[in-house]
């Protein structure tokens, strides 16, 4: 890589030890950093290596946190393109999904695909459930922040509908909850798959049970519905109002 300026620390590929990282000095929160997250130093090429077996997704994933790490402080960092983790395995006559850089579910689902303990697959779910950077946190603010946004219609069926969104948060809650069980579980079994094992992409996936659709009446109502910056189609009459209260509000959970 021919940069301009050089940056505090760069990572890349090496064709013998995979993803590494190199470093402009010697100053010891850089190898602090770097050693937190995996990498070692090898004194023959004053670069800093992963494990052998460290699967790829895993490396990208050391990256991303150190890096986010460097740049907290002030620090320059630079990144090989060649880290981005490959195209997930699929059965044949299945598009290929592109897998993205850090703790996207796209890169994590991949990483199934490499590993073989139960302890690492704990770990994977770890990233998931993480409470500032896991997805099933994010997704339940988003939810959240939806709800408030049909609160902001001043509308009964908006507020309905951000107290059935409400209601899908604690859902996502729930969810949480019990992946951590299952992250827990996962993290004491002692079990390995076999190494004559078929590849994850070609075990066929169960089919689920089917859930009943949840009704699309209320977000039809608040679609429909008039607030102070949209003047309604057509009255609503008093009959349909006294169909549509407005439910009590529920305190939000907080992550």
């Amino acid at each position: 890589m021919k940069l301009q300026l050089e940056p505090d620390v760069a990572f890349g590929v090496h064709p013998e030890f995979g993803v590494v990282a190199a470093v402009s000095d010697d100053h010891p929160f850089l190898d602090e950093v770097l050693r937190k997250h995996h990498f070692r130093h090898n004194s023959t090429l004053d670069l800093y290596a992963l494990s052998e077996d460290t699967p790829h997704n895993t490396a990208v994933r050391s990256v991303a946190r150190a890096s986010r790490e460097f740049q907290d402080v002030g620090l320059s960092v630079a990144a090989d393109p060649r880290i981005m983790p490959p195209p997930i395995p699929t059965p044949d006559g299945v598009p290929v999904r592109q897998a993205l850089p850090g703790q996207s579910l796209t890169a994590l689902t991949g990483e199934l695909h490499e590993l073989r303990r139960s302890a690492d697959i704990a770990d994977v779910l770890e990233q998931i459930l993480d409470e500032h950077h896991g997805v099933v946190g994010d997704l339940e603010e988003f939810i959240d922040t939806a709800a408030a946004w049909c609160d902001r219609l001043d509308t009964a069926n908006g507020r309905e509908l951000g107290q059935h969104l409400r209601t899908i948060a604690h859902h996502v809650a729930f969810l949480g909850d019990q992946l951590v069980a299952a992250q827990l579980d996962l993290a004491v079994m002692p079990d390995m798959t076999p190494d004559d094992a078929p590849p994850l992409s070609e075990v066929p996936l169960l089919p689920r049970h089917d859930i009943p659709s949840v009704t699309h009446t209320a977000r039809a109502r608040a679609a429909l519905a008039s607030s102070p910056h949209r003047p309604a189609a057509q009255s609503t009459s008093p009959d349909d109002s006294a169909r549509s209260p407005a439910p009590p509000s529920s305190p939000r959970r907080t992550r």
